[in-house]
């Protein structure tokens, strides 16, 4: 696998991983909170096996200050310090819904959006961007009503697609969840 890079932007100590050159990009938030990097090997299968370009963003070692409008700058100038366009923006829980603030703000960049596990939360979608939407069987953290309140919020463009586990199953059930994006990234 990738090793961890920092980027540090005024002092930000940001970590990242930057994997793959396909032509399908993705860059991929990871949950606040969790120690381990629950994303790795999805990541990983996605730019290995599926020829993906991926870019996994973590959350500063010292982020219990750090606001939601500083989270979504550090993932934004991670992602342009990769050079990223025209991409899709995705994350895992609370890292979804960072995902979504980027897409909220900058529509003009994003492919789509990546949610797996779905947080309450009051950011509007812009028109047609599509949304897939991963949703655990058994989690418990981000429960499946989100996902389908998202879903019912635009039902022409948002799909739901589920996978066993709870709220790590990107972790538990990397394979299974890499193949999901994949198929649903790789239509063409």
């Amino acid at each position: 696998m990738t090793d961890t890079q920092i980027f540090e932007p005024d002092d930000r100590a940001i970590p990242f991983v930057d994997e793959g050159d396909g032509p399908v990009k993705l860059v991929l938030i990871q949950e606040h909170g969790l120690a381990a990097d629950v994303l790795s090997v999805v990541g990983h299968y996605l730019a290995e096996e599926a020829g993906f370009h991926v870019l996994r963003v973590g959350h500063r070692a010292d982020s219990a200050d750090v606001s939601f409008e500083e989270r979504v700058a550090d993932a934004l100038a991670v992602i342009d310090h990769v050079g990223l366009e025209d991409t899709w923006f995705g994350g895992h829980g609370f890292g979804g819904t960072v995902a979504r603030a980027l897409v909220a703000a900058h529509p003009d960049r994003a492919n789509g959006l990546l949610l797996l596990g779905v947080e309450e939360a009051d950011i509007e979608l812009p028109p047609a961007i599509p949304v897939l939407i991963i949703q655990g069987t058994e989690d418990a953290t981000t429960p499946a009503a989100n996902a389908e309140h998202l879903q019912a919020s635009v039902p022409d463009r948002a799909s739901i697609k589920s996978v066993d586990g709870d709220h790590l199953f990107p972790m538990t059930h990397p394979i299974e969840t890499a193949v999901v994006i994949e198929e649903y990234l790789d239509w063409d």
